[in-house]
């Protein structure tokens, strides 16, 4: 099993190559409109969540708040040292279009598109699942709750 220290940027750092799972959402109010995003973290072997954060991005639309969520995500989970990967969103667009299976046909989210295939391309695993909202409670809680703050949640898990 991995041993986790705390540092200074909120982050669990592991001693050894990490497989986990991350959950995130993204979602606005108005399509544009005040915008937020959420993700959680966390060891695949025992769930503990290592890490929790909701971000608030100002005025987005719906999709682009999923892509936020997602960037957020896999540039925390390249900080904790993670090997293997599986992302979990209730967006349908999202997974698909990570996957192959939609092109991305909005000019707004390709720049966004590229980058996560980028950082995901970073992992020695990374996979991607579509689940339904009823199953991403904790990550619409966090970008929720950075909407309604107007402002990050970073170290939610503690």
């Amino acid at each position: 099993m991995a041993t986790r220290e705390n540092n200074s940027n909120g982050l669990t750092n592991m001693s050894q190559s990490l497989r986990v799972t991350m959950h995130i959402d993204g979602g606005s109010r108005g399509n544009p409109g005040p915008a937020g995003a959420g993700v959680v973290i966390a060891d695949r072997a025992d769930q503990q969540s290592i890490y929790e954060a909701g971000f608030f991005l100002g005025k987005k639309t719906n999709n682009q708040a999923e892509y936020a969520g997602l960037l957020a995500g896999l540039e925390a989970a390249g900080r904790l040292g993670v090997a293997e990967l599986e992302v979990f969103s209730d967006s349908q667009l999202l997974v698909r279009q990570m996957l192959g299976e939609y092109r991305v046909k909005n000019e707004g989210l390709l720049p966004l598109f590229q980058q996560a295939q980028k950082l995901a391309s970073g992992f020695s695993h990374c996979e991607f699942q579509h689940i339904r909202r009823e199953k991403n409670v904790e990550a619409d809680r966090l970008a929720n709750r950075a909407m309604d703050a107007r402002g990050n949640v970073e170290d939610a898990a503690e």
